[in-house]
């Protein structure tokens, strides 16, 4: 190799070794999932629901740390064992070929979340996450239930939606309870 082939290699290696290991996680597999020969409404719900429950976890580990709430604890501890789950059997639902994201979290919710604690922390928790996430998860859910051409899939999301329908009707009772519009 050249001295100018061996420099190119180098500093390609160095440019990937500083990217998260987020970043390569979600261009690895949206890529994946793009390539696959899914339709195209399956292929939104893979990256819907995945960002959807990763979001969830995620968010719900921060509201472990940052909230003092009981209830808002409690609701947090059920969506991460139940979106833990939900993304196991999302998983094991893929094609071959399909790659589920692990991490493939909405940064801009929780950055949002980072910086609040208490009470900040347990309205904007229970609004972005609980309700408003929730909201939109039932849409994918239900339009890949109705719509999807995957089987496999399209089962899953029949299977999953009930569950992501409490999680929903569960947020809404908790923001009633703590105020929360």
């Amino acid at each position: 190799m050249n001295r100018k082939a061996t420099l190119r290699t180098t500093l390609a290696a160095a440019l990937i070794a500083t990217l998260p290991l987020g970043a390569l996680a979600q261009t690895e597999a949206a890529s994946t999932t793009m390539a696959n020969d899914l339709a195209p409404v399956d292929k939104a719900f893979v990256q819907a629901a995945s960002s959807s429950g990763s979001t969830e976890i995620d968010a719900a580990k921060l509201a472990t740390k940052q909230s003092q709430d009981k209830d808002v604890k409690s609701f947090a501890h059920h969506m991460m064992v139940d979106h833990t789950k939900l993304t196991m059997q999302l998983k094991m639902a893929a094609p071959h070929g399909v790659t589920v994201p692990k991490d493939n979290s909405d940064t801009s919710v929780l950055d949002s979340l980072k910086p609040l604690h208490g009470k900040d922390f347990d309205t904007a928790y229970i609004q972005k996450v609980g309700v408003q996430g929730h909201q939109e998860a039932v849409q994918a859910f239900q339009k890949e239930a109705q719509e999807g051409q995957n089987a496999k899939l399209k089962q899953a999301a029949q299977k999953a939606l009930p569950t992501i329908q409490e999680h929903l009707k569960m947020a809404q009772d908790l923001a009633a309870k703590k105020g929360v519009q």
